[in-house]
């Protein structure tokens, strides 16, 4: 399995208290230590402009800027978004921002996208809100514009959303045709969302990697639709790296992980949001699949395993603040993924085989 690390952004409120002044000190702190630990195979923000719960005035920090700036800080670790909203940016412009990213990275960059669904933000940016269908359709003609200029150079194209005549991309991606491993059409294509009839269609078309629920029941069902549609468009299911996003809430024992949760409900609060609002927030990290001590995320990651999950990009709310938890995730809980022979023996350990 492989395991990828958000970097606090601010959009989920986890830069408060943080003096704007230091913010990117600590991003480009927490990048640079991923870059040092090869377990971490990824960093990634959200491509987001305003907060959630809720959004209120506090910091995000836009997600290509962002991009651009961590190629610079590190050398070896991926960069991605999760994901990048297509209609925040005419596709051939963005497919020319991927690939200076590409080329600044040397070669690191994976481009998540998603058709959007922050109303929010759409309405206060002046972008409308399409409805579903027409952000899906966006979405699909977007991804044959990048993929068109990443691996000719020119983009061509009138569809219902967009149109491009001519439009230039030089240079290319470093990653193509002329690299060994790279995928089939430049750089890598993450597409999330798990939306049956369109977006998983859109996948099994174009994505090199999906991203959708990591609750176990779901995670197979949408993978037996992912699969059903890569049999009508005849695409090997197996090309596809299915990844899921997790907040983790580990905790050496029981009693840990509670004052974690804790934690996260005074520092919501502390932001000044409504307390069935901050509840609510506690509830989702509550219920998530990696919350426990290491042996139960242990057993709830080598079951999504089991179902296909092969990718985990993480989430600690409290990085920026507290690295305890991701460290004792690092210590106990990746080297049983990451180590067939530990792997083998930590399934049977927990199967009692």
């Amino acid at each position: 399995m492989h395991f990828g690390l958000f970097i606090p952004q601010g959009w989920r409120q986890d830069l408060v208290g943080i003096d704007s002044a230091q913010h990117w000190g600590v991003m480009a702190g927490l990048a640079r230590r991923v870059d040092s630990n090869p377990d971490w195979a990824s960093i990634w923000v959200y491509d987001h402009v305003h907060t959630v719960p809720r959004p209120i005035e506090e910091t995000t920090h836009e997600a290509w800027s962002l991009m651009a700036a961590f190629a610079g800080v590190t050398g070896r670790v991926r960069l991605g978004q999760m994901c990048t909203c297509m209609g925040y940016r005419n596709p051939a412009y963005l497919a020319k921002v991927a690939a200076t990213v590409d080329v600044i990275s040397e070669g690191r960059l994976e481009m998540g996208i998603g058709a959007g669904w922050y109303e929010h933000e759409w309405r206060a940016y002046g972008y409308g809100f399409p409805s579903a269908g027409e952000r899906l359709q966006a979405l699909r003609e977007g991804i044959e514009i990048m993929q068109q200029m990443w691996t000719t150079g020119y983009g061509n194209y009138a569809g219902e959303h967009f149109t491009v005549d001519g439009a230039m991309c030089f240079p290319r991606p470093l990653q193509g045709d002329s690299v060994p491993g790279s995928p089939r059409n430049g750089i890598p294509v993450w597409i999330a969302g798990g939306g049956e009839k369109k977006t998983l269609r859109i996948a099994a078309e174009y994505a090199d990697y999906t991203n959708f629920s990591g609750m176990p029941e779901e995670f197979s069902a949408k993978s037996e639709i992912l699969k059903a549609h890569c049999a009508d468009v005849g695409r090997e299911f197996d090309e596809i790296v299915r990844s899921a996003n997790f907040n983790v809430v580990i905790g050496r024992d029981d009693a840990e992980v509670q004052e974690r949760l804790a934690w996260i409900r005074d520092h919501y609060t502390s932001a000044g949001l409504p307390q069935d609002v901050v509840e609510s927030t506690v509830k989702s990290f509550a219920d998530g699949p990696l919350v426990g001590t290491p042996e139960q995320i242990i057993e709830a990651l080598v079951d999504l395993q089991s179902r296909g999950m092969t990718y985990a990009i993480t989430y600690f709310v409290e990085q920026a603040y507290d690295l305890s938890g991701v460290e004792l995730f690092e210590q106990a809980v990746i080297p049983a993924l990451t180590d067939r022979k530990r792997h083998s023996a930590v399934w049977h350990l927990l199967h009692g085989e």
